[in-house]
Order: C-alpha cells, then structure tokens, then sequence
C-alpha cells in the first residue's frame, strides 16, 4: 500500500474544535511485530467509526491507547480536555462480590461524583449551577431509571444478583450496561455485540443511531456496521485507512483503493521490465542522462509493492457419508428449575441441512446442542442418532489452549500433517488456511489476539472431521475475513452443520433452515434464511382485519373502507406506469451484470451489484404500497390491464 493513500480521515478537514481525540505518529511492537508503525487519526465530535481490520492487527491496541489504558511505545494521543471517556474492553473486570446494580452503577462514578459535589455546595454559588448543567448533560437524575432500562434491553441479569454467580455472557452484558450508563461524550467499544441476543443488538443498533456523543467501536456484526458506522477505518500493516460511510461504502471503495493500487504496481512492473532491459544495454552515449535514468530505475525498483492480502480457501475435512437418519428428536420436553425450556419439540434433521438455532440467551439453545450430543437427558421424549453420525462439537466456552505452548505445537499436537479426506496435508499448509503467516505459526499462545485464539481452536477441533458440525456461537471474535472464509466453508460442507448464533449475516449466508427459540417452550422451525424466518413470525402475527366473535355475543360492526385523500387517488393511478419503469430498470441493471464488459473492474461489477438491489428493493415496495392502496380502495390490484 503506498505510504500517501494512509489516513487521511474527513475528519482532518474540520475545525480543529470538531477533534475529540487526535493520533500522531504512533507506535507500537510487541516483540518483532510492529503492530502500529507511525500510525495517525483524528476523530471528530459525533460521528460513529467502525474499527475493521485482520485478527492481531493491533485494533484493540488502538482502542486502550484511545482509552488511555496503555502508552504506545512512541508518538502521542492528544485528547479534547474535560472528555469524558467510557470504555468497554473484550477483557474486562468487574466487582466479583458486588451486584449486577452496583456493578452498573460504578459505571457513571464520574456523575455520581458530581452529584456528591452538587449537594455540598452552597446553593446560591456559580460553582452550583456549574455542576447542575454537567449533572444534567450526562442526564444524572435519571441513573436508576436508566440502569432498569439498560438491564431489561440488553437482557442483562437481575440486578441483585451477584456478579460471581453469572455466566460469561451475562458479564459481558452487565459490562456493556456499565459502559452505556454513564453516556460519555466518547464511547470505546471492543466487540459490543458478542454474546447478545438480537433483539439486544437491535436494541444498541437504536440507542447508538440516537447517541449524541462520539463512538469508537470494533466488530464482527457486519449487518451493526452498516447500520451504524458513519466512518470505518481499517488498520492493516500497522497503519490508518479511513473511509466515509458504512460498511457497504467501506467495501466500495476499498475495492476502488486496491483496483488502483493494482494498476500502479502493474505500471511499475512494465515500467521496470523495460528499463532493466535498458539498463544492461549500459549506452555509453549520453552519460549524464544514463545515470539519471539508471537511478530512476533504482528509485523505483526500491519502492515496495502493495502487500498482498491472503487469499486461501478455509477447507473443513470432507464429512464421511450419512446416512438416511442423522438426528431425530420425538416429543422432546426440557425442565430445568421449574421452567420449560423445550415443550414438545419434533425434529427431524434432514441430510445436508444447515440448521440455525436462534432466540434469546437462557431459552435453552444450549441445552439442546447438550441433549442431542448425550451430555444431558431431556426430561420427556426421545433423541435418535443415525448409524452412520459422527458430531463434532465447538464449544461456546472453547477449550483451554496451552499458553505456554506455540501455534504449530497446539493444533499439530506432535503430527506434522492433518487427514483431510483421502489425502494428508502439511500441519504448515492447514495453518495457512487459517490465515496464520510463517511468524505467526511460532508464535506463543499467549501472544495472540482474541480473535487469533479463536481461530486456533477452530483449526484444532475441525481437523478432528466428522459429519455433523455442532457449532455454538463460532463467530465471536473472528475478524470479518475469517468469517467470510468460515461461511464459504460451512456452505461448502458436504455433512451437516447445527449452529447457534446471534450473526444476523452469518445466519443469512450459511442456513437452509432456522429453529427459533421463543420463549415458554415454543419453537418455531422454518426451512430458508434467518430474514425469511423474520418475515413468516412478522406476517403470522399481523393482526388480521377483522376479529372473531366470541360465542352468543353480537358481532361488533366492521368499520368500511375509507376514501382514498386525492393525493393517494393520483398515486395509484399513475402505479402501474411506475412500476413499468422500476422493472424495465431491473431487467437493464441485470442484462448489465450479464454481459461482462472487457473494459470493466471487479468496482464496477460490484457497483452495478449495489445498484440491481436497490432496484428490486424499489420493485418490491412500488408493488406492496399498490396493494396498500388498492385494498384501501377496495381495488384488487393486478399485474397487468
């Protein structure tokens, strides 16, 4: 990547009052890896920036650097002063002996400091009022109401539960209430959406949108990205690169840096193919424009090359032949402590299904993966498991790695070579599929980032095989290469996959049908993806347009249709001619993505993507508000006159 294109954010162009928060030149190496080198960025007051970047690229070295947690090893982080800061880490700590409420409460100790101060002044004195306008900025009076509201949204605990009792998860969701409480004028958040259900992550998808304060963020939720990030900035080798807009904006342009980069590198290539043929000709004419022009050829054959992204494909083991039968569950029933977690489930998981389990933390998807793997036995009814099914189950806890032990010696585990199928291939080769470079392969356990730990338990637990891939919450802390690798070889898969997962986009890509969880008992299957899931529950429960009447009780009138306003009157009558141009527009972008042109780029074809959906979405929605108006009408609408 060329040293000019690093960082400049939009930011650099506002008024020097706008900058919350300014790096300079920072640097940061952990051993021999340099994980920021003269790195440099500036934020500005309110935006929402999406930090993206590869497993150990430093992300969330940046983040306790802007937390002021951690001193890079040079250069400097300037922050706006008087700014308040919240911050939420991936490894965070809270009061093991204290409740869930004093745990949150601790969050805005900066506010209840000031309220302290507040009411030991004298009333009449200016310090007063100045405290009463900080109390009210941060929206102190209303810390209780807020803490109740954070608790029941995020599905956080109750809050007189100590915190020594709780699962990992539900830390994590006491740790994030604890950061949102306090509403700091910037917000750090390290993987805020791991461990949430997805109403939660709607939820903080709204009360980020509305946040008035500045957020600085990392993530793997790419659907969170998009909805939120108004910048991403993507860190790789050590340095900045900002981009305007959400994550579809990112991967835009990102393509349009690296399809540029690419020509440059091409030119210096042809450049340099022809000049050192020149070169050995050594012309002894024209001495003074020789040397000029074999020092040009050396500038340029110097200057490094873009740095090539690894691009491998992630191969699960081939799954050994199923049969028939692979995991069958006859009227099964769950209690635990009283409360029906399953209530009378039949499933029948077909051959090559990929079945998401979805719903609300402490519904019991948990339990079930426990049940049809043996582990627990369900209160009622009966779990059958084919002749031919061999399960291979990742935890959502994981299993412990050995920190003292490296990359190579952790997943090889004494072999040299991993069996995929009929075939054995190097342990050195397996790991590049997993994205692990030659230094990174002998590097300690210890020394890794949390999603480079993931990825080492990933590639330990798949090398075992098997035909059923059980899969509990396998996205947590990978970067958004490795999951996009990830889905590619889940879909690949020739066995079965089970997975529970709060990944909207994961879901999307990888299911062919979904199990939701919904609460008291019910579970609703649904053959397709998680949106088609959405859209049945959505269409279900649409209160209908009339009502039953109880027995022997007179029916209640139905109100009649009401008369369409003359604007409405002018919109459906010119629907149809609108609808005509929207699907001729479809069918133009469409012959477009068809027809490759030889002059185009991978940017193009992705822009004409973006386009194609956009314009059947306006199709869609051009024929849902026809029959809207046309029901109100009451008109029948049709697809053609």
């Amino acid at each position: 990547m060329t040293a000019g294109l690093h960082v400049l954010c939009h930011g650099m162009s506002e008024p020097a009052l706008n900058a919350i928060a300014s790096a300079s030149e920072l640097v940061v190496r952990f051993g021999h890896q340099i994980v920021l080198d003269q790195a440099s960025l500036t934020i500005v007051d309110g935006e929402r920036v999406g930090l993206v970047g590869r497993n150990g690229s430093g992300k969330s070295t940046f983040l306790q650097i802007a937390a002021g947690v951690l001193a890079p090893d040079a250069g400097e982080l300037n922050r706006r002063r008087d700014l308040v800061v919240g911050y939420m880490p991936q490894m965070f700590a809270l009061e093991e002996n204290a409740t869930v409420h004093a745990n949150i409460l601790a969050g805005a100790q900066r506010v209840l400091d000031l309220i302290e101060e507040y009411e030991s002044a004298p009333p009449e004195s200016a310090r007063s009022g100045i405290l009463l306008d900080k109390i009210a900025h941060f929206d102190g009076w209303n810390l209780e109401h807020r803490i109740k509201s954070l608790i029941t949204n995020l599905h956080a605990p109750d809050p007189d539960r100590v915190v020594s009792t709780l699962s990992g998860g539900e830390k994590r969701r006491v740790a994030l209430c604890r950061a949102l409480l306090a509403r700091p004028d910037f917000l750090i958040l390290d993987e805020p959406t791991n461990h949430l259900d997805t109403e939660s992550i709607g939820w903080l998808e709204d009360f980020l949108a509305r946040y008035s304060g500045t957020c600085l963020f990392v993530t793997h939720d790419r659907y969170f990205l998009d909805r939120i990030a108004t910048r991403v900035v993507e860190l790789a080798q050590g340095k900045f690169y900002s981009y305007a807009g959400n994550y579809t904006d990112y991967l835009l342009a990102r393509a349009e840096r690296q399809a540029v980069e690419e020509m440059q590198e091409n030119k210096r290539q042809k450049f340099l193919k022809r000049e050192l043929a020149w070169v050995r000709k050594a012309p002894r004419a024209r001495r003074t424009k020789s040397v000029d022009r074999v020092e040009r050829y050396f500038e340029m054959a110097a200057q490094e090359a873009p740095e090539a992204e690894i691009e491998v494909d992630l191969i699960i083991p081939p799954a050994p032949k199923l049969a028939n039968r692979v995991i069958e569950l006859r009227e099964l029933t769950m209690e635990l402590g009283g409360q029906v977690l399953i209530g009378n489930l039949s499933l029948n998981l077909a051959p090559g299904e990929r079945l998401g389990i979805v719903g609300r933390n402490g519904l019991g998807k948990s339990t079930l993966l426990k049940i049809m793997l043996g582990q627990l036995q369900p209160t009622r009814g009966e779990v059958e498991i084919g002749a031919r099914t061999e399960m291979n189950y990742v935890d959502q806890n994981r299993l412990l790695l050995d920190d003292a032990k490296t990359v190579w010696e952790e997943v090889g585990e004494g072999s040299e070579f991993v069996r995929l199928g009929q075939e054995n291939i190097t342990l050195r080769g397996y790991l590049r599929r997993f994205l692990f470079t030659e230094e990174r392969i002998n590097t300690k356990i210890d020394q890794l980032s949390g999603g480079e730990r993931s990825r080492v338990l990933l590639a330990k637990i798949l090398k075992r095989g098997g035909n059923v891939l059980i899969l509990d919450e396998p996205t947590n802390d990978l970067d958004l290469g490795t999951l996009r690798l990830l889905e590619e070889a889940l879909v690949a898969f020739q066995g079965n996959v089970i997975v529970v997962s709060h990944d909207r986009y994961f879901l999307n890509r990888v299911c062919t049908a979904i199990l939701a969880f919904e609460g008291d008992g019910r579970i609703r299957y649904a053959v397709g993806n998680y949106d088609y899931y959405l859209e049945k529950r959505a269409a279900e429960e649409k209160p209908t347009a009339a009502t039953e009447s109880l027995p022997n009780e007179p029916t209640a009138a139905a109100p009649g249709p009401r008369k369409l306003k003359w604007k409405e009157e002018r919109e459906l009558e010119g629907m149809e001619a609108a609808i005509l141009v929207a699907e001729a527009e479809v069918v133009r972008l469409e012959r477009a993505c068809n027809s490759p042109d030889p002059r185009a780029n991978a940017t193009d074809y992705a822009r004409l993507g973006v386009k194609l959906r956009a314009a059947q979405d306006d199709v869609a929605q051009l024929y849902a508000r026809w029959a809207e108006l046309g029901a109100t009408a009451n008109v029948l609408p049709q697809s053609s006159r």
